[in-house]
């Protein structure tokens, strides 16, 4: 395999790659720009043609073109090696009966899942009624071809007994959340999906890893949508659904759609608009799911672009899911429209119904959400200016307080002094103390979004390092002390266990036959010590912040001061290296 690493790092270039995914200007033998892996206003992100890896000196992050992908584009090695294989024109090795003793896990789900996919598609081509759906709500032959949509046969256990055939066990068919297991131990296991318009959700680099099945004749009991139960390799904070088709239009025209629902996003794409991504079956349409996880679920469409239309129905729910994502949007830097959907009327019947020309002028004519708040708000106000302006105080000046930018308060302040007619240092007054009221919530969010930065910087350089130190261990002829390793990632080592295949993978395809094992140890052991210090850093400097007893303060700066040093040292010999 490190063959196929080898032939992918020779046919892409670094550069090139990490230009197709954000602006790069030239400095001196590299180039910079500015961070994706975290939010910065000066670039401090260098990508190295000649040393073939990328640094950033404002928050740490560092790697190859491998890593850069797997972390950009939130995918596995695998995945990684997948997407690149294909962009280099590398044949990747096929899976073969052979293989499967050396197979992991999640290589077998990935499996079950595309064969799911397949069966699926067969049963469309010989189901017309659910043909007829599908053509009833507007979509062509190659949209239903190009996105994959198939069909669940009414029947208990039709698709399980397709798999076995196919040589799956009933354990790995369970682990894909194709098939769920009776109360009663005595009966056999059966289909999840059954009687359902299938639409396959995949990664970023198109594997299948779930699904969201639409009930086709309502029985008066089922949900009309069933998605997948998170599965080894489905986390539903992980991603958007058509995200792997949407990338590169969304980079292109710089900008993204997020609607809700499957046929939404389908037609969509149809109309022309490829840079449409979905929420349903994700877990952004989760109300119970935390600030990181709904961060994690942003993470590709921000990094492709900090532009975003939401064209959730007008409904109160739909309401209510644009307002959720909004505030987290805009924390994160984003600028954030909203489309004008009728009420009533959800994106597909726009676009099926009016036309594509129709759907054209709703995303044109998308207004910035506090505008669009606002219009609303006056609306329900009926010119009771009293009224409007508790409205604008609770549900209008929370979301101001979530903008990064002082110009853009103040040009929002004046726009709604001058639609509501209320002074602009009311509105400050008021505004002032919705940033009191909300301070808990405010921090609350920007922590968020610094861990889900951290594990962005930390996670690829623990992975790596797992990955050697398990591959070592295995060995009798070591390159290095596996226990090294071991013992400086002691507490992280339990939580990649389960990952323990695929890590060894990752470190084989690397470093087997390499003579740049201890020299890439040893780096990326620096780059941990370095992040390890900015996290003690940041803990010292909350201290600061919150000292009572000034007593303490001589003690925490000099700790500060030491942790400086340790820090101007690891960038020093950094330095020198290069």
């Amino acid at each position: 395999m490190s063959s196929s690493v080898d032939q992918i790092k020779s046919r892409i270039d670094i550069l090139s790659l990490i230009s197709s995914y954000i602006k790069l200007d030239k400095a001196g033998a590299s180039s910079k720009g500015r961070c994706p892996f975290h939010n910065e206003k000066t670039p401090s992100f260098f990508v190295s043609p000649d040393r073939g890896s990328y640094y950033c000196f404002g928050c740490g992050a560092s790697g190859d073109i491998f890593t850069f992908v797997q972390e950009f584009e939130g995918l596995d090695f695998k995945g990684a090696l997948k997407l690149l294989a294909d962009r280099a024109g590398v044949a990747l090795e096929v899976y073969s009966p052979e293989m499967k003793e050396a197979e992991s896990e999640k290589e077998k789900i990935y499996r079950v899942m595309e064969e799911a996919t397949k069966f699926f598609e067969n049963n469309l081509k010989d189901y017309k009624p659910a043909q007829e759906y599908l053509k009833s709500r507007g979509l062509e032959d190659k949209t239903i071809g190009d996105f994959r949509i198939g069909y669940a046969i009414l029947d208990w256990r039709k698709l399980c007994d397709f798999l076995r055939s196919k040589n799956f066990t009933d354990k790995e068919i369970e682990l894909a959340g194709l098939a769920k297991k009776p109360e009663d131990t005595s009966k056999a296991m059966y289909d999840r999906f059954r009687g359902r318009v299938m639409f396959p959700i995949s990664d970023s680099s198109g594997r299948i890893i779930a699904f969201s099945g639409r009930i086709l004749s309502d029985d008066g009991k089922s949900a009309k949508y069933l998605n997948s139960p998170e599965t080894p390799i489905f986390n539903k904070s992980s991603v958007l659904f058509g995200i792997d088709k949407a990338k590169e239009s969304i980079r292109r025209n710089d900008f993204s759609i997020l609607v809700e629902g499957q046929m939404d996003l389908v037609l969509s794409h149809q109309a022309g608009f490829k840079n449409t991504v979905a929420s349903s079956g994700t877990a952004m349409t989760d109300q119970t799911i935390s600030k990181e996880n709904l961060i994690n679920n942003l993470g590709l469409v921000c990094r492709l672009s900090k532009n975003i239309v939401l064209a959730y129905d007008a409904d109160k729910a739909g309401l209510n899911a644009s307002n959720r994502f909004a505030k987290i949007a805009l924390s994160l830097g984003m600028d954030v429209k909203v489309a004008g959907i009728k009420e009533g009327v959800d994106p597909a019947d726009t676009i099926s119904k009016e036309g594509k020309d129709a759907w054209r002028e709703v995303i044109r004519n998308s207004k910035h959400f506090i505008p669009f708040m606002l219009e609303k708000i006056l609306k329900q106000a009926s010119g009771d200016g009293r009224k409007a302006g508790i409205l604008i105080k609770d549900r209008l000046l929370p979301f101001l307080n979530d903008l990064e930018s002082a110009i853009e308060k103040a040009h929002f302040i004046t726009l709604i002094s001058n639609q509501s007619g209320i002074a602009e240092k009311a509105l400050l007054e008021d505004l002032k103390k919705v940033e009191s009221e909300l301070k808990h919530e405010k921090e609350d969010t920007e922590n968020a979004i610094v861990n889900v930065e951290k594990r962005l910087r930390k996670d690829p350089i623990e992975r790596r390092l797992l990955g050697i130190a398990f591959w070592q261990e295995s060995m009798q002829n070591r390159t290095i002390d596996p226990a090294l390793i071991f013992t400086k990632l002691d507490k992280t080592k339990e939580s990649y266990k389960d990952k323990k295949e695929d890590l060894i993978y990752e470190a084989e395809s690397f470093y087997l036959n390499s003579d740049n094992l201890q020299k890439d140890v040893d780096e990326m052991l620096l780059s941990l010590e370095e992040e390890y210090l900015n996290e003690e850093l940041s803990r010292e400097m909350v201290k600061l912040k919150n000292l009572k007893d000034k007593t303490e303060e001589i003690e925490i700066l000099k700790k500060i001061n030491e942790i400086n040093k340790r820090k101007e040292v690891i960038k020093n010999s950094r330095q020198l290296k290069k």
